[in-house]
């Protein structure tokens, strides 16, 4: 159906000049049925392995401890708000509507979601909270715990600790 309104608005030649990724933007817009782009993230500025140690220190990467609605606080492994979620563009998973009611909770609860939501957060909030001259994974680790808003504040001493220590532990093992 949409190739076929894409074939009537253009002729053959217009399309062959449209690069794939104008095509395919076309086609997002021209269709609201299609959810293009919801759940995938192109400029990721977190390394793994500073997920990984962000979600170490904020919950022990515990995958059981799933909420069920967005009154219980925070959710995943990487305990997401629904504020959070939202500041980061409402992804979602398997085409799910963002406004759907339990969109929030779905991203939040799968780890793929989670982690592309805490990407587009740290690229929303991009600071240096520690006046240190860069943006690093401690930066990020902050920002994820104390908000876009607050990242200069004192850390919480079991996640700071926590942080720190699988940063090391990462670091004996020869990862940068």
């Amino acid at each position: 159906m949409i190739e076929r309104a894409l074939s009537y608005l253009m002729d053959s030649k217009t399309k062959t000049q449209i690069s794939g990724i104008f095509y395919l933007s076309f086609v997002c817009l021209l269709s609201p049925v299609l959810v293009c782009g919801q759940g995938h993230v192109l400029d990721k500025p977190v390394t793994e392995l500073c997920l990984n140690c962000i979600c170490e220190a904020i919950s022990g990467c515990n995958a059981t401890a799933v909420c069920i609605s967005p009154e219980k606080g925070t959710c995943g492994i990487f305990r997401i708000t629904w504020a959070y979620w939202v500041d980061s563009g409402k992804l979602t998973i398997n085409g799910e509507h963002p406004e759907s009611e339990h969109a929030f909770i779905h991203c939040a609860n799968d780890p793929h979601c989670a982690a592309d939501t805490v990407q587009n957060y740290m690229k929303q909030f991009n600071q240096d909270c520690n006046d240190d001259g860069e943006m690093d994974c401690l930066d990020y680790a902050r920002i994820h715990k104390l908000g876009g808003y607050g990242c200069k504040g004192d850390l919480p001493y079991k996640y700071q600790s926590t942080f720190e220590e699988c940063i090391e532990d990462y670091q004996d093992q020869g990862f940068e």
